[in-house]
């Protein structure tokens, strides 16, 4: 137990090139501090992170992850549609809810399976007044997908030279107090080749399942770097 409590208290250091909770030593400046009072920490693998002053996680025995939550760039329906004159080929709303529930689903299964990798963490569901426990909070957000597949009857394809993008926000929390210790912000946008290419529900979800993955790795990698230490 005292191994795993060690593990946990340091938790993120594999987030940063030197540690998630220490400033960089060539910094003259004070960093940024967000609007909640966490401060920038430099020198990340996710291009923003924030922590609260003197955050301790060395309390912390198990790890609590929370359902992904998804949103969409601002009328990013709106901006669809305006383009589509074919009224069979519209994204509607349903198209919104399936895409979302489906980035959903993929957000939680591989951050549980980085989570649950050999050796494992202890991943538990009931948190929400665990005294030990430290949940993690995944969103994606400003999802602009460029070409979404509406399923719709007949044959319509759209070429695009990139799937889109979109932007994690993940953050640490204290399951009791519900106080946020850290935040890490990350936008990703989709491989773009140059050149068009046939965009669908197969190569969107081949695209978001690669960043998906990039950031339960990076998640992963902080676990085992504070192993070692």
């Amino acid at each position: 137990m005292l191994r795993k409590t060690k593990i946990i208290k340091n938790f993120f250091i594999g987030l940063s090139t030197a540690s998630l909770f220490a400033c960089s030593a060539t910094q003259t400046n004070a960093p940024p501090a967000a609007s909640d009072g966490l401060a920038l920490v430099p020198n990340t693998k996710f291009q923003e992170v924030y922590r609260a002053p003197n955050a301790e996680l060395s309390g912390y025995t198990e790890i609590g992850l929370a359902p992904c939550k998804v949103a969409f760039k601002k009328n990013w329906l709106r901006d669809q549609n305006s383009s589509r004159m074919d009224l069979s080929n519209r994204v509607t709303q349903k198209d919104v809810d399936r895409i979302k529930d489906s980035l959903s689903s993929a957000c939680d299964e591989k951050f549980r399976a980085a989570l649950l990798e050999d050796p494992a963490y202890t991943v538990v569901d009931a948190f929400e007044e665990g005294e030990h426990v430290l949940v993690l909070h995944p969103s994606i957000v400003n999802l602009d997908i460029n070409a979404p597949d509406t399923r719709s009857a007949g044959i319509n394809r759209t070429y695009t030279t990139s799937s889109g993008e979109m932007t994690l926000k993940l953050e640490l929390e204290d399951a009791t107090t519900g106080a946020t210790i850290a935040r890490a912000i990350d936008k990703r946008r989709g491989m773009d080749t140059n050149r068009l290419q046939w965009s669908s529900s197969v190569s969107n979800s081949a695209e978001a399942n690669r960043t998906l993955s990039r950031w339960a790795k990076i998640l992963r990698e902080g676990l085992d770097e504070a192993r070692g230490q």
